[in-house]
């Protein structure tokens, strides 16, 4: 399950609807990320654009790499403005067992930060700048200005 919400994530609540969607369902192990806006460079909070298309199509092939060994993946990103201290990104992954969902969890963060289509600004000062110098460039993709 792919979630995307207009501003922070709801941590709390998030996780709890995905651990009562699947606590019957015999996996013996939930684990997650969750991703918080840090106070650093002066910044009031984050902004995310994402382009929608891919990232649905980069997550199934998450799915399916998790299928194979029996698990499956949730994951909830923030669209727009996160403030300092806020949750922009939660993923998670329910496994038979705890190794297969530490490594895949791993894995899966990992590649979100290098492959998700997710551009990602500073909010410095009431303005949105693009943060080049903490952002992973995504093979094939450009700015437009």
């Amino acid at each position: 399950m792919l979630e995307l919400f207009e501003g922070r994530v709801p941590v709390e609540k998030t996780l709890e609807k995905w651990y009562q969607a699947n606590k019957e369902r015999n996996y013996g192990a939930f684990v997650s990320f969750v991703g918080t806006i840090r106070d650093e460079e002066g910044i009031e909070g984050l902004s995310f654009d994402i382009y929608e298309p891919v990232l649905r199509s980069w997550f199934e092939s998450w799915q399916e790499k998790a299928r194979k060994d029996n698990a499956i993946f949730y994951m909830a990103h923030s669209k727009g403005d996160v403030l300092l201290h806020e949750s922009s990104y939660v993923a998670g992954i329910f496994s038979p067992k705890r190794r297969v969902g530490l490594e895949m969890l791993d894995a899966f963060v990992e590649d979100f930060k290098a492959n998700a289509p997710i551009w990602k600004y500073d909010l410095k000062n009431g303005q949105r700048i693009y943060a080049a110098d903490r952002s992973t460039p995504m093979e094939g993709a450009g700015l437009l200005k």
